[in-house]
């Protein structure tokens, strides 16, 4: 386990979850499932099955550094990775891995288990098991190994891993990958077979994904290459706002995974929901006869159906003759909409932001 690293990836703003999640405290800081846990805290006490706690990296913006380890008392400051801009996932995962690389002399030994802060995972022996897997096929290989969750609908929101199934092995080599595709081509992949959702959870060696960056997105790997001897100190905020201002924004998988030769897909049947939007969350809660779930357990439904309803603590509620709808009601807003509008919420949070000002948002 010494030679794990965990990375965290606990930056984004979580708009899809509005109002719940606002620009302060975003969906990985939120209780949203009632467990007495945020998403963050679930994701860090599940990975110390494979991780020491002094092994682990959160990154995330800078305004909520106080948030995580406020959350995770176990980690240290210097534990704590702030991006001083956002750049989306690549230059995110290049930043802990030549943090790793600057601060452990032996970093060719060490593997890194890269992870949303946000996710959902109810088979958590499972995934302690894929988690394992992964670990072992990376030991000795050059692989980029993505973990792909097996559809059970045509979702047009996820990325999709295309693999090949040609042998039964513990991992398969990715044909290609493709990113949320429309409608049509959804549903053919899911009748294909060997098409499976695209978790967003990697596992490989340091090296390799340093190697991956250099070959493969080298205006990123110079960038940060020049942060070497600032990182080793623990003093990353002297080179950080000129490495980011001049990173570009783009994904792990759009610079490395989707050009890398040699990616391999393990099968995660983990339980997994990436709870990117209200209705993602919807589908794994534990709903009434009628298909209503409110989180309070409080509230009266009558000739109501498929909604979500969710208040604030001691709020009575009374819900009449509304059918598949989300309610969520905070101190500063209240969203009411379709289900199957969720995609909109987006657009609702940014016309709220811009006729009532970002103090609600």
């Amino acid at each position: 386990m010494e030679n794990n690293y965990c990375v965290i990836m606990a930056g984004g703003v979580g708009s899809r979850f509005w109002p719940a999640g606002t620009a302060e405290k975003p969906k990985q800081f939120l209780d949203v499932l009632g467990t007495g846990e945020s998403l963050l805290m679930q994701t860090y006490q599940r990975m110390l099955a494979v991780c020491l706690p002094e092994n682990f990296y959160v990154v995330t913006n800078d305004i909520y550094k106080d948030l995580v380890l406020e959350q995770l008392p176990a980690l240290k400051a210097h534990q704590v990775l702030t991006e001083p801009l956002m750049r989306n996932t690549a230059p995110c995962v290049a930043y802990a891995a030549f943090k790793i690389a600057a601060v452990n002399p032996d970093f060719t030994k060490t593997n890194m288990i890269v992870t949303p802060a946000d996710h959902l995972i109810t088979k958590e022996r499972q995934f302690e098991d894929v988690l394992k897997s992964g670990l072992e096929n990376v030991k000795n290989k050059d692989s980029l190994v993505t973990m792909g969750v097996q559809p059970h609908r045509a979702d047009t929101g996820y990325g999709y891993i295309e693999f090949d199934d040609s042998e039964k092995k513990n991992v398969y080599p990715v044909k290609r990958f493709t990113e949320k595709p429309d409608l049509k081509t959804a549903q053919e992949f899911l009748k294909s077979g060997n098409f499976f959702w695209n978790s967003g959870m990697f596992i490989w060696r340091t090296e390799v994904i340093l190697n991956a960056f250099k070959n493969l997105s080298p205006e990123i790997y110079e960038l940060f290459k020049t942060g070497q001897k600032a990182f080793a100190e623990n003093e990353d905020h002297n080179v950080l706002a000129e490495i980011y201002a001049q990173c570009p924004e783009i994904s792990i998988d759009y610079a490395i995974m989707e050009q890398s030769p040699d990616v391999q897909m393990i099968k995660a049947d983990i339980g997994w929901s990436d709870l990117g939007t209200w209705g993602s969350l919807y589908e794994v809660l534990d709903k009434d006869a009628n298909g209503n779930f409110d989180f309070r357990a409080g509230a009266i439904f009558q000739d109501a159906k498929g909604n979500l309803v969710k208040v604030p603590k001691g709020k009575a509620v009374v819900v009449q003759g509304l059918q598949d709808c989300i309610v969520v009601d905070t101190e500063k807003a209240l969203l009411i909409i379709k289900r199957d509008n969720e995609q909109n919420v987006k657009k609702f949070r940014a016309a709220v932001s811009e006729k009532f000002g970002k103090n609600f948002i």
